[in-house]
């Protein structure tokens, strides 16, 4: 199913007319943090971030759980 995101407010909704400058995004995917819809499987937020525990020694990416990176070593506090 088509999804869309608006390129001026970054909602995002299977509804094309419900937006002001709709842009085809694909599959769209519910934030398991901060409940928003999002066209970017990546999304990182606010609730996430304060979340983090790891990041990867690699690449840097920070994560949640040491099985969301690489190559995973803990966040000193």
């Amino acid at each position: 199913m088509t999804s869309y995101e608006c390129k001026t407010c970054g909602k995002v909704t299977m509804e094309k007319g419900h937006l002001c400058d709709p842009t085809e995004v694909g599959q769209i995917y519910a934030c398991e943090h901060c409940g928003k819809q999002v066209a970017n499987e990546k999304h990182v937020c606010k609730p996430q971030v304060l979340e983090f525990k790891f990041f990867c020694s690699d690449c840097g990416r920070s994560a949640v759980s040491e099985k969301d990176v690489c190559n995973p070593a803990p966040i000193d506090e």
